[in-house]
């Protein structure tokens, strides 16, 4: 048994930024400010919190006017550079997993860049990098999927890295509102969703809380779930993504979850027996061992609506992306 801690973390964006040097300035201020609040916050929860997720854009915000050339440009950060070299520090410095997301170039596809979920471990490695499969203005590697799976092969589509502290694996920000994503990654033997988000807060239920408590149920893992607590620099009013930050357990209880502002209320144990117990044991809530995926995958196969291979023939920019959900729009409902 181990801590977790979902890092409810203000975003500083780089928008303002008019060059990668002042972007990246910014970024490694961000990263100082992350490493204080998790020394601080591990000396409140314990030693053994052997696990931090942070939300997504806590390094840069995202897009607003910029093209995609101007943010790749700016914003992306390079998979062997000094943010990674900087983040790497930090989790060696505390002994931890350390989970975030990050707008990121690749070397094989120069032109695009990929959002990316990562997991660095206690040695200062990336020991698991998932790319956003569902995104509306951002490349993924399924708007590529020909030269993505040449380059990467298709295991590398849904990653799952075993380690000392359980099967991790990354869901992108909305992309827990998708269970297919979730669940070919369950299929691989994640036990432990790591999920950065940036989400609106309210005292209402929202479509992304359900989806935690879905995810977790029906693939019988924890989710740790770190929210943004407000985005600066830009006009967004700040408080628009806060709140919320969480941890499910593998029957759907929420164990933690924090208010508004900065926090690190979000944590909880994380009984690696108990949950691999709970999924050797037969009956009626053993939800995985129920599955018959043979039952879907024809049905998956004869339906085609976003077509892959988008960006092939076309110069990646925020037209193209609208363009091809209008498409998909006409072909699911214009029958």
């Amino acid at each position: 048994m181990y801590k977790a801690l979902a890092l409810q973390l203000t975003c500083q964006t780089v928008n303002a930024a008019t060059n990668r040097d002042e972007a990246e300035a910014i970024m490694l201020a961000s990263i100082d400010r992350i490493d204080k609040q998790i020394e601080a916050s591990i000396a409140h929860t314990g030693r053994d919190t052997l696990l931090v997720v942070v939300p997504e854009y806590f390094l840069t915000g995202f897009p607003v006017s910029e093209s995609l050339v101007e943010w790749r440009e700016k914003a992306a950060i390079e998979i062997d550079g000094r943010i990674y070299e900087a983040l790497g520090a930090l989790a060696q410095k505390h002994k931890i997993y350390f989970s975030g997301n990050a707008y990121e170039l690749d070397p094989h596809l120069t032109e695009l860049y990929f959002q990316t979920s990562f997991i660095i471990g206690p040695g200062g490695d990336v020991i698991l990098r998932y790319r956003r499969l569902n995104a509306l203005n951002t490349p993924t590697p399924h708007d590529v999927w020909a030269y993505y799976l040449e380059a990467y092969g298709y295991e590398s589509i849904f990653p799952v890295v075993k380690t000392n502290i359980g099967n991790l694996a990354c869901i992108a920000s909305e992309e827990i509102l998708y269970p297919e994503v979730a669940r070919c990654l369950a299929m691989r033997g994640a036990e432990i969703f790591l999920h950065s988000t940036s989400e609106i807060g309210s005292p209402m239920q929202t479509q992304k809380n359900v989806g935690k408590l879905a995810r977790a149920i029906e693939n019988m893992g924890y989710v740790v779930s770190a929210n943004s607590a407000g985005i600066t620099g830009m006009a967004l009013p700040m408080g628009s993504v806060d709140a919320g930050s969480k941890i499910v357990d593998y029957r759907g209880l929420v164990l933690a979850e924090a208010g508004y502002g900065e926090s690190m209320v979000a944590n909880a144990d994380i009984d690696l027996a108990a949950l691999r117990q709970f999924r050797q044991r037969p009956g009626v809530t053993n939800l995985l061992s129920r599955q018959r995926f043979e039952l879907y995958a024809d049905s998956y196969a004869q339906h085609s609506y976003y077509p892959p291979n988008t960006l092939l023939a076309e110069s990646p920019d925020r037209a193209i992306f609208a363009k091809n959900q209008q498409d998909v729009i006409r072909r699911l409902f214009e029958k």
